[in-house]
């Protein structure tokens, strides 16, 4: 596969030395080394600096409303299973306003792949604290420094029952594309948390980097739940790779699928109209 197949005419609009950058080249890359054409990729984003990637890579997309990416990636999903279903948004859009739709597409499994690009900061409104920010942390809304604690994403989806979670960051665009891939690959929801330094309002770039180990360095065993929620919780280091991955869950477009198939017998549908099929289905719509 060409490339150049996911080149957008659009130019990122981000500012030099943004994370999204990272975020953005490894998610191409990530596509091409799994041979997946643009055709089939549907990628749905809600309101920031990071949900302007859609449009500058070449696929199916929806650039949609604050908090909103997952709603639209699910009913996509539903509708064409066949289509690899992205998410892609910040901290704010995902874990504060949206977050709602975040712990109930992941308890539910829907097969649709989150990337949430984390700079503890909204950038794009030019750096108020956001549901990541660290304690302490001071920002144009905590001038003296925020009195609360910051959410913890990874622990909170493992709690209620995802069956993968990762982190990545944005500096190592490599180790990051492996991590895409294999969310992709996963047969469920996927959460790929990159931490994303903004450089303009929070430059914590060379901060967290000093911090960082990756988990295949360490031994870790991704299909431990209670060892991957320990893991979660570190504040002193940083660990990035994948926490977690269970396959035992069937995904929602499979019970869907099942519970369709089990009402409607294949055989009986085969030469139906259009019309007739379109009554058949209407009470799983």
């Amino acid at each position: 596969m060409d490339p150049r197949v996911y080149e957008s005419d659009t130019r990122p609009d981000w500012c030099p030395g943004c994370g999204d950058f990272g975020v953005l080249a490894a998610l191409k890359n990530a596509l091409i080394t799994l041979q997946i054409p643009p055709e089939r990729v549907f990628i749905s984003s809600g309101i920031g600096c990071s949900s302007n990637l859609p449009g500058y890579i070449r696929t199916y997309a929806h650039h949609g409303l604050h908090g909103r990416p997952l709603p639209v990636a699910v009913g996509v999903k539903v509708a064409n299973p066949n289509l690899v279903v992205i998410a892609a948004a910040g901290d704010g859009d995902e874990y504060g306003i949206g977050f709602n739709h975040v712990v109930h597409t992941a308890r539910r499994n829907h097969d649709v792949k989150l990337i949430v690009m984390n700079n503890e900061v909204y950038g794009l409104t030019t750096g108020q604290l956001s549901p990541t920010s660290k304690k302490g942390q001071r920002t144009k809304t905590s001038p003296d420094g925020s009195i609360i604690y910051p959410l913890n994403p990874l622990s909170t989806l493992l709690g209620v029952g995802a069956t993968f979670v990762a982190r990545g960051f944005s500096g190592d665009p490599k180790h990051l594309s492996m991590l895409i891939q294999e969310a992709i690959k996963h047969r469920g929801f996927a959460l790929v948390d990159v931490i994303s330094p903004c450089v303009t309002w929070h430059d914590i770039y060379d901060e967290v980097r000093q911090k960082m180990y990756k988990l295949e360095d360490v031994g870790h065993d991704p299909s431990d739940l209670v060892a991957a929620l320990h893991r979660a919780q570190e504040v002193d280091k940083i660990p990035l790779g994948l926490f977690y991955r269970s396959e035992e869950k069937p995904t929602f477009e499979e019970l869907v699928s099942s519970e369709v198939t089990a009402t409607i017998p294949v055989e009986s549908v085969r030469n139906l109209s259009e019309q007739e099929f379109a009554k058949a289905i209407e009470p799983f719509q």
